[in-house]
């Protein structure tokens, strides 16, 4: 990964989040967002009833054009 990294380090930054940091990473706040709604009070007999749940609020979030921003704005990402 450390030398994928270097290869891309003209359009890429990377930047080291402390160990547990979950306000900082914007993909807890998608995750946080999904179980509140199409994961909450789901009882499933097997992984695909979940699964379809997972893929369920990614669309419903993708569908949404200022959603997606709105978890990296949460998270003090900006693209000024």
């Amino acid at each position: 990964m450390t030398e994928y990294l270097k290869q891309q380090n003209k359009w890429l930054t990377v930047v080291r989040l402390p160990a547990y940091s979950p306000e900082l990473n914007p993909v807890e706040g998608v995750w946080g967002n999904i179980e509140g709604q199409e994961l909450a009070n789901r009882c499933s007999d097997d992984l695909g009833g979940m699964v379809e749940g997972v893929h369920d609020g990614f669309a419903r979030i993708l569908s949404q054009s200022s959603l997606p921003l709105s978890f990296l704005k949460h998270a003090g990402i900006s693209f000024d």
